[in-house]
């Protein structure tokens, strides 16, 4: 899969953070809210059908593993889920689940959601987490062009690789405090948590291969693990 941007999309990515660059977080919120977000990001659909017997599955394994949760049948699902599966899955043919993840919960929650779910892995159903390895969109929008990724960003993400290789869970249940630069690289958490619950539903005897290492700009590490 070829992640390069054309050069038409690199010209839509910088001109789109002159844009953000002029404006604070409480504009892009409120346009949000508002439905002020260009028109092509409103546009895009992706009808792939829904699963419901994997969601049933999947509140089973949660509640066996004495993990709270329930259904909501009327959310579709949002550009976590849609926007990678429109590059994997582009004739949306794929049924799909979406967990919301739970950032109040911690890390050590969402790697026991994934390890409850690990059956799934035997039963056909792919698990997937969706998310950013670096995620700081100041230091996005701040970059004013620049390519190259910002020290403490680099530094994470091959923390984070050496320590998925080592298995080392207590490490990464605690990145906060262990790995470098990881309050800059994650100002909140709901970008990073995805991947404990994919994380522990690949098993403990699980292997990470980083089948992609990038960076979007200095602060948006974009690393795929398989």
């Amino acid at each position: 899969m070829d992640f390069a941007l054309t050069p038409e999309q690199e010209s839509i990515r910088e001109s789109v953070k002159k844009v953000c660059a002029a404006f604070g977080d409480d504009y892009w919120l409120r346009k949000d809210r508002e439905g002020g977000f260009p028109d092509e990001l409103y546009r895009i659909r992706y009808p792939a059908p829904g699963a419901p017997e994997v969601a049933a599955r999947v509140v089973d394994l949660l509640k066996a593993g004495g993990i709270a949760t329930g259904q909501d049948g009327c959310r579709g699902i949002d550009h976590g889920a849609w926007v990678p599966m429109l590059h994997m899955y582009p004739d949306h043919d794929v049924p799909v689940v979406q967990l919301a993840v739970q950032p109040g919960r911690g890390t050590a929650h969402h790697l026991s959601v994934g390890r409850a779910l690990a059956p799934l892995t035997r039963e056909g159903v792919l698990v997937m987490g969706s998310g950013h390895v670096t995620h700081n969109l100041r230091d996005w929008i701040a970059s004013n062009g620049q390519r190259a990724p910002l020290p403490y960003a680099a530094s994470f993400a091959s923390w984070l690789a050496d320590t998925l290789a080592r298995h080392d869970d207590d490490a990464l249940v605690a990145y906060r405090e262990q790995g470098p630069g990881a309050a800059r690289a994650h100002p909140s958490e709901e970008h990073f948590l995805p991947i404990f619950v994919a994380w522990g539903a690949a098993g403990r005897d699980a292997a990470a291969d980083r089948v992609y290492a990038g960076f979007d700009g200095p602060a948006l590490a974009m690393d795929a693990y398989a």
